[in-house]
């Protein structure tokens, strides 16, 4: 394993980006249809993410991406979850990122050291490289002391850099840049990748610019930090004794438009950040595009539908609506409510999310961390 104790900037290079509308493959008759009116009351299968260590609280949700290259272990379509607590549901301890078997027990993909706590920042690159986020409780205990400190037993995390075999090849750390890395997404070509990670324990959201390096013996490839700029800051950032910590979560980049869209809990919005792929400085929290009081509910995940909805899950920490918990919203892109419905009865039991358009419909899927399953929708 190697560490870097700050991020490694290499000499700048254009970074060529492709648009993940393109990736979006559905006919018309799907594309500009909302996405959660299509799904049916029953998901198509709901999986177990429980691997053979009993780690819980599956938060990060990735789909294998069409072009990922040739590898016995992952292939194009299938779905990666990683978990957060571990066998005794301590948060912040989690270390295993599993994959989903349609109704089959998980496959682990990834086992790391002890207590590192596998956050919601998950993603696949195309060529071989998995990402993803810890941050782990420093002590074990699963909770971070808001009296002693706003971070008191929580690390500061990084992000984690997995060949496509699932074997560690280094980790990513900046005390300033990568401070609680709390969900991400990504746009990648293949050699260059952009990745947009929120930080819970800073309240900031940074862009890394990355170099995808090709692997040799089989290994699958590593990445080089080109550059790392901060472009939000000002999210609510807090400890939280049912959510561990508060801050902002689900990132979902426009890149028609270059907005970056940010669904900050604590401030129960969701935020839009204007030239995200390319500006040079930090714009603030951005513009607030969503503000519905009775259909946020402390936003975490965040994907962009190919209709460019927003599809937001509600962890209800914040504004809980005691009616419905941890919902699933679909808004609009100027902030207008779509449709809704609950993952689980219990509170807290949405995070991840993430959507994989396949021909003329698309794969959906989310967590229930209460039952520690991935529910997925499969609508042709």
């Amino acid at each position: 394993m190697k560490r870097s104790g700050g991020l490694v900037v290499c000499a700048s290079a254009l970074i060529v980006l492709f648009t993940a509308g393109a990736a979006f493959g559905g006919g018309e008759s799907d594309v500009n249809k909302p996405v959660i009116p299509q799904l049916a009351a029953t998901p198509t299968f709901s999986d177990s993410t429980v691997p053979a260590n009993g780690d819980v609280n599956p938060y990060g949700v990735a789909f294998v991406p069409f072009g990922f290259i040739d590898n016995k272990v992952l292939q194009p379509g299938q779905i990666l979850v990683s978990n957060f607590n571990n066998i005794q549901n301590i948060q912040g301890t989690g270390t295993t990122i599993v994959r989903v078997n349609n109704g089959a027990a998980p496959t682990v993909f990834f086992q790391g050291q002890q207590g590192l706590g596998l956050t919601t920042a998950l993603a696949v690159l195309k060529n071989g490289v998995v990402l993803v986020g810890d941050l782990p409780s420093t002590d074990g205990s699963g909770t971070c002391n808001a009296i002693s400190g706003p971070q008191q037993n929580v690390g500061q995390g990084g992000l984690l850099v997995i060949n496509k075999n699932g074997k560690l090849v280094r980790t990513l750390a900046s005390e300033k840049l990568l401070n609680g890395p709390w969900d991400m997404t990504v746009t990648d070509d293949g050699l260059f990748a952009q990745a947009f990670v929120a930080n819970a324990l800073s309240g900031t959201v940074t862009r890394l610019d990355l170099l995808v390096l090709p692997g040799f013996f089989g290994e699958g490839a590593d990445v080089a930090v080109l550059k790392a700029t901060q472009i939000a800051s000002g999210y609510i950032h807090r400890c939280d004794p049912a959510a561990f910590v508060v801050g902002p979560t689900g990132v979902a980049l426009d890149l028609d438009k270059d907005l970056l869209y940010v669904s900050s809990t604590g401030d129960n919005g969701i935020f839009a950040i204007p030239n995200a792929s390319i500006r040079s400085s930090d714009a603030g929290m951005g513009d607030q595009v969503v503000s519905d009081v009775v259909h946020l509910h402390g936003p975490l995940g965040l994907i962009l539908a190919p209709n460019g909805d927003l599809i937001s899950t509600q962890g209800d920490a914040v504004n809980p609506d005691p009616t419905q918990q941890s919902e699933v919203v679909e808004f609009t892109n100027k902030g207008e409510f779509v449709s809704e419905f609950s993952v689980d009865p219990v509170a807290g039991s949405a995070f991840g999310l993430a959507l994989n358009p396949v021909g003329n419909g698309f794969v959906f899927a989310t967590v229930d961390d209460n039952l520690a399953v991935l529910d997925i929708w499969d609508v042709k």
